[in-house]
């Protein structure tokens, strides 16, 4: 069966550039309403149709595009009421965006299966900026024909697809891409705010880190913070981190594998929830450290 409208829950800050460039790619989209008016707005001032419920927009698409925020969400719009499944049918596809737990992606995909359609994990990397342009990263779980008829789709928004294994497997490689990035982040965080401490000169930090062995992505978005009070180098929420690293502590306890870094970095995101910093972004953990160390932010 030939996809030709996509469904899309989630239109947020990831979510708007995937509809986006759907619809200009020649796709029909249908997407479900969102607290956040604007983004939806948007896309239906481009040509797509707005529904009440995820059951209304998987009747009305050949796919489904999950992007919301972690695996209650997902099971909620899955399992709900007037969720996807009352919908699934042969040849329906769900693909997931989402950051989730892996045991319970396997758990959907095992049901949707069973009704006739295909769940797969497609969770992204990059930012908001390439979701609008486009390029996002994807890693892709799940049998290969079935990722392979809906490839069309995934290139219309992703310029990196890397296809991990079965179903499950690519949340299992999103976790332990996102606990990296998110323990850079955490230790960059006090190597800026020890370095504040020590009143070592921060442009100068910035030049020697980045031109050596120690150099990563995420000092060199932190980094901005003190020199440009700039947190935009890295919309990721500290909650969204959070969650993230409470889902990767989970997969290592049922590997089992002992994971010290993350539990620590886990306690650290914990912590600035706590302190009110769970709706900002992942550079202001600077600013808990340096309140924790009695630093002016």
């Amino acid at each position: 069966m030939t996809i030709k409208r996509i469904g899309l829950i989630g239109v947020g800050l990831m979510g708007h550039g995937i509809g986006k460039n759907l619809i200009e790619k020649g796709y029909g989209l249908d997407v479900m309403a969102h607290r956040n008016r604007g983004p939806v707005d948007d896309l239906v001032s481009r040509g797509a149709v707005e529904h009440n419920s995820p059951l209304t927009v998987a009747r009305a698409a050949d796919m489904v595009i999950l992007c919301v925020t972690g695996t209650p969400q997902v099971e909620q719009t899955v399992y709900g009421e007037y969720g996807l499944m009352g919908a699934v049918r042969d040849g329906f596809v769900i693909a997931d965006c989402s950051t989730a737990e892996p045991a319970s992606t396997v758990r959907i995909a095992a049901d949707v299966e069973a009704k006739g359609g295909q769940f797969v994990d497609t969770p992204m990397t990059r930012t908001p900026k390439e979701a609008e342009a486009g390029t996002l990263g994807l890693i892709t779980g799940g049998p290969a024909d079935v990722l392979a008829r809906i490839r069309p789709v995934l290139d219309c928004f992703a310029t990196t697809i890397v296809h991990a294994g079965p179903v499950g497997a690519a949340h299992q490689m999103k976790l332990i891409n996102n606990f990296l990035g998110i323990c850079h982040a955490v230790v960059a965080a006090e190597a800026i705010t020890v370095a504040a401490r020590a009143g070592v000169d921060i442009a100068a930090l910035r030049g020697i880190v980045m031109s050596g062995g120690a150099a990563s992505a995420m000092f060199g978005r932190l980094i901005q913070v003190p020199l440009n009070d700039d947190d935009s180098q890295a919309q990721f929420a500290i909650g969204n981190a959070r969650k993230d690293l409470h889902y990767y502590t989970n997969m290592t306890e049922q590997l089992p594998v002992a994971s010290f870094m993350a539990e620590t970095a886990h306690q650290i995101t914990v912590m600035a929830h706590n302190m009110g910093y769970g709706e900002r972004y992942l550079p202001r953990l600077i600013d808990v450290l340096m309140k924790v160390n009695g630093l002016k932010p």
